[in-house]
């Protein structure tokens, strides 16, 4: 069995990978496999985030196993051949990106970036009333692993925490009410915060539009870190500068990076971050990464089935 690797991995990773199947061949070629060549010919699994117009490349390819959760690019017609299974990272990337949510909210809620802007100019002024998570009502949309863990966190600092998913299910311990999309207006005029975790589908293209924003409490804060495409940010802008939402955190934008000409990087009330939140910046997050990797390679030789397989019809994990 020949395994191309093109995500970034160290010694340590390497040894859990080759531990997984130790009569396979490994290449290691980090990037997105414009320089794999005869390996990329030759691949039964690829392990990685290939770019996908290489993979019908892949002649040989089998498997795919992504280094993201976020699967959309590969679910396209003519990208995958046919018979390939995608699996994607589902689950390593919950502890990072929740926490960057629970982060960017307290900010705002305790107004810190007020503060941070004040300590620039020398100047000691008190910004006045603040809120709390404590009895705060935080609507997640996408209840997924990361949902999930933000709901965990917020629930466990006294929130009520209303997941949101396509179909309502029965209530985890993460949250304390489970809906679904059907009810979706009515779910965001009840939050304090509006916690968004979707991927990029057709179906959730700019799904918050001026209606939707309308639609939330007067006074809500809107955190994004599932895709920027998922929103209209004109209507998140004239939503947070007329003083409808009290403010909004984003580490996605449509398009990234986001034009230094776009007026939300101006607007008071709007806080920005690359797309910081995931990748590899949190080390455990890396290592989640390559374990999903390495108990799939071992289901993968022992003929099981495999975990976070890509249903294509949705982009999500089946």
């Amino acid at each position: 069995m020949k395994i191309l690797v093109v995500m970034d991995v160290d010694a340590k990773q390497k040894q859990w990978l080759e531990t997984a199947a130790p009569e396979a061949d490994f290449c290691y070629c980090p990037g997105d496999g414009t320089q794999a060549g005869k390996a990329l010919d030759e691949a039964d699994v690829i392990i990685g985030n290939i770019a996908p117009d290489l993979v019908k490349k892949a002649s040989q390819l089998q498997w795919l196993q992504l280094n993201s959760a976020g699967a959309n690019e590969y679910c396209k017609p003519g990208i995958l051949p046919a018979g390939v299974t995608l699996t994607n990272a589902t689950g390593a990337y919950g502890l990072a990106l929740s926490e960057h949510m629970l982060a960017q909210t307290l900010a705002m809620m305790k107004k810190l970036y007020l503060y941070y802007d004040n300590q620039h100019q020398a100047l000691w002024r008190d910004e006045g009333p603040v809120t709390s998570l404590y009895g705060a009502t935080v609507v997640v949309v996408g209840f997924g692993n990361i949902g999930r863990n933000f709901g965990q966190r917020v629930k466990a600092m006294g929130a009520h925490v209303i997941g949101l998913r396509r179909r309502q299910g029965a209530v985890p311990p993460e949250a304390d009410e489970m809906g679904d999309m059907a009810h979706f207006n009515e779910y965001l005029a009840k939050a304090d915060i509006v916690a968004s975790c979707l991927p990029d589908t057709p179906e959730t293209y700019h799904i918050y539009d001026a209606a939707r924003f309308a639609a939330m409490k007067k006074g809500a804060y809107f955190v994004n870190v599932g895709r920027g495409t998922n929103v209209d940010q004109a209507a998140l802008q004239e939503a947070v500068a007329q003083g409808h939402l009290a403010g909004a955190a984003l580490d996605v934008t449509d398009p990234e990076p986001l034009p230094s000409s776009d007026p939300l990087w101006k607007t008071p009330g709007i806080y920005i971050t690359p797309h910081i939140s995931g990748g590899y910046h949190l080390q455990a997050t890396h290592d989640y990464i390559v374990r999903i990797a390495a108990d799939n390679l071992k289901r993968y030789r022992a003929g099981d089935p495999l975990e976070n397989i890509v249903d294509l019809m949705t982009g999500y994990k089946a």
